[in-house]
């Protein structure tokens, strides 16, 4: 296997999660009698540009489906996050009735209705058909394809992109380069590119392995990003370091030859990431251990309350939760069921696990001792919408990055 930016041959692990099925991939009752696909998921890190990346064992369209079930409008949290954004770029780039907006991976519409309603014109680029069609229920115009170099051109010859946005789908894509040339065909003289993606060295830091999943090609830091933006052509001019998905990067971009002045925000960050090690391969070689241990460490809790009769739940059926879960080989015999508040989900169960997925109000019925928030990144959210945990005595628990009791 060889490295998708540069064409390394890939030589180190950087680690290995056994054998998984896609973590989106939630199963109806009827298919829990039927054959479950798992595949290898296992990072390579190339000693070359320092991309991370999956072993290629999936394809896209396996993984994106019309029964994808992830709907970005869920989180009031992201919805916020996304309506701030909308506003800020609007001011900062002076967008208008003229102006031309392209979301790549605009999902369920969550953040393009920010457009729609100042009347800004915008397109959203989204394969899973279904959130394309909660997406256009709103009025949203959407192109159900995957974007790649040959959809831009294409769109290009109508009309190029004053702004393009990419929020957290540049890690999921498998031809990295391709998309990366396609952002720059599609792009305006002086048209500016926005990313959002969870910065590497959170990963690295914080133990968040279970980001780790087959729908995730890639796992980026700002160096090697820079690296992928100058061989298409691109720059990036400005970053910003921001909350979300446990620590993220929004990079601005645009064309090479762009008179835009390059920011010194970029530099502080290039330098936290070569001192954290993240161009030196023991730093790769020495983090399975530390998964490793948050995996026993779970799992000791979970046998502790089962032994002293504790009732246990978890919350959020997201895909890093299906992740840690496969991993650890836990069972519904060590956690009986989830809750989540995306109905998409609810009846179903989660991948490999089979652990039953229940509406929120179950936590009520059931009352457990211990609710485990398998989506650590809105911890919070999730504890202020189910404040009534507290009045039974239950307390909250994360494993991520290390296993705390919340109260």
């Amino acid at each position: 296997m060889k490295c998708r930016h540069c064409g390394t041959v890939l030589d180190h692990v950087f680690l290995d999660l056994g054998f998984a099925p896609p973590s989106n991939a939630y199963l109806t009752a009827q298919q829990l009698h039927a054959p479950e696909v798992t595949l290898p998921l296992r990072l390579f890190v190339c000693d070359s540009c320092w991309l991370v990346q999956t072993e290629d064992f999936s394809r896209p369209e396996e993984l994106f489906d019309f029964n994808y079930a992830y709907y970005s409008s869920t989180s009031k949290t992201w919805l916020a996050h996304a309506q701030a954004y909308a506003q800020k770029v609007t001011e900062l780039f002076g967008l208008n009735s003229n102006s031309f907006v392209v979301e790549i991976a605009s999902n369920d519409g969550y953040l393009l209705r920010n457009f729609l309603i100042p009347g800004i014109p915008c397109l959203g680029i989204e394969p899973t058909k279904g959130t394309a069609e909660v997406a256009e229920k709103l009025g949203i115009p959407v192109l159900k394809e995957f974007f790649n170099s040959e959809v831009a051109r294409n769109l290009a010859e109508k009309k190029k992109a004053d702004l393009i946005i990419g929020n957290n789908v540049y890690a999921h894509v498998p031809d990295i380069n391709d998309f990366t040339v396609g952002m720059r065909e599609l792009l305006s003289e002086h048209g500016v590119i926005t990313l959002e993606f969870p910065h590497f060295l959170q990963l690295i830091e914080n133990n968040q392995f279970d980001t780790v999943y087959h729908e995730h090609f890639s796992y980026l830091s700002l160096h090697t990003v820079g690296c992928i933006f100058r061989q298409a052509g691109l720059r990036i001019w400005h970053v910003e370091q921001l909350a979300t998905h446990g620590g993220s990067l929004r990079v601005f971009g645009c064309h090479e030859n762009d008179s835009r002045q390059e920011t010194p925000a970029a530099e502080a960050i290039l330098r936290a990431e070569k001192d954290a090690g993240l161009r030196n391969l023991d730093t790769y070689r020495q983090f399975q251990s530390r998964a490793e241990t948050i995996k026993h460490d779970l799992l000791r809790f979970l046998l502790e309350q089962k032994r002293a009769g504790k009732k246990i739940a978890a919350y959020g059926a997201a895909a890093k939760g299906n992740t840690l879960l496969n991993y650890a080989g836990i069972k519904p015999d060590l956690l009986p069921y989830v809750c989540d508040a995306a109905p998409s989900k609810q009846g179903k169960f989660l991948p490999g696990s089979h652990i039953p997925i229940l509406p929120p109000a179950a936590l009520i019925e059931r009352q457990p001792d211990f609710v485990l928030i398998l989506p650590w990144n809105i911890a919070t959210e999730i504890r202020e919408q189910n404040a009534s945990v507290g009045e039974w005595g239950g307390k909250f628990v994360t494993a991520i990055p290390r296993l705390e009791i919340l109260g």
